[in-house]
């Protein structure tokens, strides 16, 4: 269950507290986020609307690791991230979130297989252990009769798809989506968004999605909207809700 008033229970997987995110431009700052907190349970499939500049992304990189609020604290898991040093948190990110973006960021020069292996090169998996977890993801994301393909040789979503097995394949907390549909025609969208749910559903993954495309977010079990760099509570969608 997701809730946004910071009063969620202790057992939450993400807690988020009094958050606020500020940057200086132009000797002027600029508050992207003001005063949020957010709970999300393990399991959960929550997506972030709103305009653009509304700090969606900015939310999604804190939760992430990837930047530091101004203000607040944020705990995952149990480990509170918000002091972390950045190697800690490097560390933490590889452990412990897969990121799945708009653009695929595959390596044009490897393989679908040498792709999804790259962040197990960090673990201390033999590579027998490797193999098991790259084949393993690419199965659960239906393309293990692709992983000698090279990204040209796929389609567009068929890469993103790639992209997903390389954010599964570490087993992480949970995965962070930045208009994952985006670049996608309708039909390899639907798709994308019916292997998400599949992943929350039947793999019991955590995902926080930031999209546009209203049917993107009728995948989730709760839509937050994100205003000014303030979240506001939408309705539960979703038909796995």
């Amino acid at each position: 269950m997701v809730r946004v008033d910071g009063k969620g229970n202790n057992n939450s997987l993400i807690q988020a507290r009094d958050l606020d995110k500020a940057y200086r431009r132009a000797g002027e700052e600029i508050h992207v986020l003001q005063n949020l907190s957010l709970d999300v349970d393990k399991g959960d499939f929550v997506a972030f609307m709103g305009p653009s500049g509304s700090g969606k992304t900015t939310l999604l990189n804190l939760l992430g690791g990837l930047d530091v609020p101004t203000r607040g604290s944020i705990t995952v898991a149990g480990d509170e991230i918000t002091h972390m040093s950045s190697s800690k948190l490097t560390e933490w990110r590889a452990r412990h979130v897969g990121f799945i973006f708009q653009m695929y960021n595959l390596i044009p020069v490897l393989t679908a297989f040498q792709n999804v292996e790259l962040p197990l090169l960090l673990t201390k998996l033999s590579k027998s252990e490797r193999r098991q977890h790259v084949e393993a993801a690419l199965t659960i994301v239906g393309l293990s009769d692709r992983m000698n393909h090279y990204p040209r040789q796929l389609s567009g979503g068929q890469e993103q798809r790639v992209a997903i097995a390389r954010a599964i394949v570490a087993d992480p907390s949970f995965l962070l989506c930045d208009e994952p549909t985006g670049d996608l025609d309708r039909k390899s969208a639907d798709e994308i968004l019916e292997l998400l749910k599949r992943l929350c559903k039947e793999h019991d993954k955590t995902i926080l999605m930031v999209t546009h495309d209203p049917a993107a977010a009728e995948c989730a079990q709760a839509v937050l909207h994100l205003n000014k760099g303030v979240l506001v509570e939408g309705v539960a969608a979703g038909s796995h809700a």
